[in-house]
């Protein structure tokens, strides 16, 4: 019998429409997965087993009768525990919101359920989104596939087990400044950061809105395809005939290599002389808006999220992980004036980049410059959290800070993830060439 928990989304979908495939066997395989996982505790925050039982028997009975809503129709997904759930806990990976049950389902995970999408539960993630390692004392801390004692990544850290470990076909996160993207190549998939406004926030629990952006984690670029499709009710982008053939491409020399360890040096370099042999036509150098841009990320950061939590928080800091604790505090002393100033600067910067990056396809990055932490010493040695914290979020934050979009593909390296960067709302150009990458990558 064939186990269609290691195959995509997109296969899943197929076989259903084929009528290989019963939406209802199916979500039946992945709640009995779940259910026997020694480490699904770590993984799900919670579950939504009726609801999922009765989306997939109606989308047994459209499939059975040739109406099926689209690719996705009978296919089980995992939601990040940000996502407003009707009747079921949405708390954010924190006790600040413990016992919090909205009344409806945040706008994005309504327009999956309308594709057909089966809601399987929600993920364990960061505390309140704001750190980008997968750690949390407070809740769980989900595994990562490659080392057992390492974090997985954040803050989407449940969502990429959930995929990595076969107890979704696909998983909707978050990214703030790495969020999807770094759970997403330590767990060896592939990551979609959406630029800021193209996806509804309504319904998710903000960290910085300014920044907040939807995106999902998945086992393929067709998947995530799919996923923003559905979660914006458009067609999915034609990926067919993808090529990397006279394609131009820009390795980010200065600040994406500064301090970066071995292993991703190495899958990076490696993938990125795949491409090359695969007609992409690569050029490096560095841009003299990046280090500023990232300098500014704490005074741009920390004061959004701090103005957004202090209330709840500084009622009970006592609940709060030490770390993201003082993180979220070293928001409240900047000035006004100093924070208007560095969007002004920060506007200008992107400005900047985006002409002097104009003439390229994409511009690539090594997703992480580290590996994953060992999760013991991050929980003992509160420095080491901070520097290995900052270090992981680097590179993705570039994406974020300059309005851009970005994807993450595996590299063939165990948790070494190659990043494609793109102007702001180009996410179906970026599909296709991610796709043409994938492909070779893969091979």
């Amino acid at each position: 019998m064939t186990d269609w928990r290691g195959f995509s989304a997109a296969e899943q979908g197929r076989a259903i429409g084929e009528g290989r495939l019963c939406p209802l066997e199916l979500t039946e395989t992945y709640l009995d997965a779940i259910a026997a996982e020694p480490l699904c505790e770590r993984i799900y925050a919670r579950f939504t087993r009726t609801r999922a039982l009765d989306e997939a028997m109606a989308a047994r009975s459209r499939a059975r009768s040739g109406l099926r809503r689209g690719p996705l129709d009978g296919v089980p997904v995992s939601w990040k525990d940000l996502f407003d759930t009707a009747g079921i806990g949405t708390e954010s990976g924190t006790a600040l919101l413990k016992g919090r049950i909205p009344s409806q389902d945040a706008q994005v995970l309504q327009a999956m359920t309308q594709a057909g999408a089966i809601c399987l539960g929600k993920t364990h993630m960061t505390e309140l989104a704001f750190s980008g390692l997968g750690l949390n004392p407070v809740t769980a801390t989900p595994p990562c596939i490659n080392d057992p004692e390492a974090v997985p990544g954040g803050s989407s850290s449940g969502a990429a087990a959930s995929v990595t470990f076969g107890l979704a076909a696909l998983a909707i996160g978050s990214d703030t400044g790495g969020s999807v993207r770094i759970p997403a190549a330590w767990n060896d998939l592939v990551g979609l950061k959406t630029t800021s406004g193209r996806l509804s926030l309504a319904g998710v629990v903000p960290l910085a809105p300014r920044f907040d952006t939807v995106g999902p984690l998945a086992r393929s670029v067709e998947d995530c395809a799919l996923a923003l499709a559905a979660m914006e009710h458009r067609p999915a982008p034609d990926l067919r005939g993808a090529s990397l053939a006279g394609r131009r491409f820009l390795v980010l020399d200065g600040a994406a290599f500064t301090d970066i360890r071995p292993a991703p040096a190495q899958g990076f370099e490696e993938a990125v002389d795949r491409l090359a042999k695969a007609g992409a036509r690569i050029e490096r150098a560095s841009l003299d808006m990046i280090a500023p841009t990232l300098e500014m990320a704490g005074i741009i950061y920390t004061p959004e999220c701090y103005a957004q939590w202090r209330e709840v928080i500084e009622a009970q800091p006592e609940t709060m992980f030490a770390p993201i604790l003082d993180r979220f505090r070293s928001g409240r002393d900047h000035k006004a004036a100093d924070y208007l100033a560095a969007w002004a600067r920060l506007e200008t910067y992107r400005a900047a980049y985006l002409a002097q990056t104009a003439g390229f396809d994409a511009v690539l990055v090594p997703t992480a410059p580290n590996m994953p932490p060992n999760a013991a010493r991050l929980t003992t040695d509160l420095s080491y959290f901070t520097t290995e914290n900052l270090l992981t979020l680097r590179n993705t934050r570039m994406a974020n800070m300059l309005g851009l979009c970005a994807l993450t593909l595996p590299t063939g390296r165990p948790s070494v993830g190659i990043s494609l960067m793109a102007p702001p709302m180009r996410e179906e150009f970026l599909l296709r060439l991610g796709a043409a990458a994938e492909a070779v990558l893969a091979g």
